[in-house]
């Protein structure tokens, strides 16, 4: 009898309580938006509710295709498509003379903008110094100085920090159309 307790208690593996495998951390924005999402039910804020539940939904309808959001900058780019939604938005509004739901337009992509605030990326004057000096080294080494090349070895200089490719698009162009 006692022997079965002690074969027992030596056929459990160390391992049997610990998991071996991790899943990925949250982006801090999504985390934000979900614990925001919780206030504005306690508050009854239903504008920012909404924003927020869409913002949401947006985001787990992305998670299903072959390249989910996993930074804040993906998480940003959706905000950003929803922002440009709204404003057509609101342009239809004006011309159809329904200021109530400019005004309710209007306060929605103010929250966006709050969330749109909170991401962290390059500010435009530390991509303009990348882009003249990228500028620069292919104009010593005699390389062409085109929109494609200079773009392609910015973002590889860039590479791993946060920065919004339109941005950096817009400041090569500028810098490409100096030249």
């Amino acid at each position: 009898m006692l022997s079965r307790t002690i074969l027992r208690s030596i056929r459990v593996p160390a391992t049997a309580g610990s998991r071996l495998y991790s899943t990925a951390q949250s982006p801090p924005l999504l985390l934000k938006l979900r614990t925001d999402l919780k206030d504005a039910m306690r508050n009854k804020d239903t504008n920012r509710l909404n924003v927020i539940r869409g913002i949401l939904s947006d985001l787990n309808n992305a998670s299903k295709s072959p390249k989910p959001p996993t930074t804040d900058l993906d998480i940003l780019a959706l905000i950003t498509e929803t922002k440009t939604k709204s404003a057509a938005s609101i342009a239809e509004f004006r011309a159809a003379e329904r200021e109530d739901l400019v005004e309710k337009e209007s306060g929605q992509v103010a929250i966006l903008d709050t969330y749109a605030g909170m991401v962290e990326k390059v500010s435009e004057g530390e991509i303009r110094s990348v882009v003249e000096g990228v500028i620069k080294t292919a104009k010593e080494a005699g390389e062409r100085v085109d929109m494609g090349s200079i773009m392609k070895k910015v973002l590889a200089e860039l590479a791993g920090r946060p920065a919004v490719k339109g941005e950096v698009a817009g400041v090569v162009k500028e810098a490409v159309k100096a030249v």
